[in-house]
């Protein structure tokens, strides 16, 4: 069985920030094999909140930075992360193709001024799971080669996915449990106000949970990923 970890909304926003890094230290102390895919949003903002540019938080980018790179790969996960003064979420969910590059565009020139654009393997996780059908081949044309999904979304741009390949995830505590499939993408959260963020309870219960199952820790590009297949058919144990 092969096991990825991803956690969303890595960014200098206080609630969010870095410090959920601590719980996968913790995990990586007991699995020294562990991979994370941290996706990060690089001007978060939430509503009518300034925005939080990495750039910004020179502290913040030599953490990035420094990560082992044989434990930690980095994503992408929008330039907002949700609408300005509208959304928290669903910034790729309207976008048209120009609209879209448009995000992409900012999202890779800010990196760039961050010093971590070479650090980010390409691949995104549009937040909320939501995409429109321009933006898939906005995303192709741009360089993505993952996307990293929601079997429960539906996903009108399957006819522009090209050679994109998509990999589901299949566990995000609490709302679906820990239980081990043949490919196991686990998602949680940094952003403390969600119901997802991976705190120390949740912590204890996933080194539980991966000390009694035989896994192989993977990046997210080598968890089977399926080509132009939008569903999700990953085999339970």
């Amino acid at each position: 069985m092969k096991l990825n970890i991803s956690i969303d909304d890595i960014c200098p926003h206080p609630n969010s920030s870095i410090k959920v890094l601590d719980r996968c230290y913790e995990i990586l102390n007991v699995f020294p094999d562990i991979k994370f895919t941290l996706f990060i949003p690089l001007s978060y903002t939430r509503l009518h909140e300034p925005s939080y540019f990495v750039s910004h938080d020179v502290s913040f980018c030599k953490v990035i930075a420094e990560l082992p790179s044989e434990n930690f790969e980095l994503g992408w996960h929008g330039y907002y992360h949700g609408i300005r003064g509208v959304s928290n979420n669903d910034e790729f969910e309207t976008l048209s193709y120009d609209a879209c590059v448009g995000v992409l565009k900012n999202m890779f020139n800010e990196s760039k001024i961050a010093g971590l654009y070479d650090l980010f393997k390409p691949i995104l996780r549009p937040s909320a799971f939501r995409m429109s059908p321009d933006s898939f081949k906005a995303c192709f044309d741009n360089g993505i080669e993952l996307l990293a999904l929601s079997e429960e979304r539906e996903y009108y741009g399957a006819d522009k996915l090209g050679k994109l390949q998509v990999v589901y995830y299949n566990i995000n505590p609490p709302f679906k449990p820990l239980k081990p499939f043949q490919y196991t993408e686990i998602v949680y959260h940094a952003f403390e106000g969600d119901q997802n963020y991976l705190d120390q309870t949740k912590t204890l219960d996933l080194i539980q949970f991966l000390d009694t199952n035989q896994f192989e820790y993977v990046f997210l590009q080598k968890l089977q990923p399926y080509v132009n297949k939008l569903y999700n058919n990953y085999e339970e144990k």
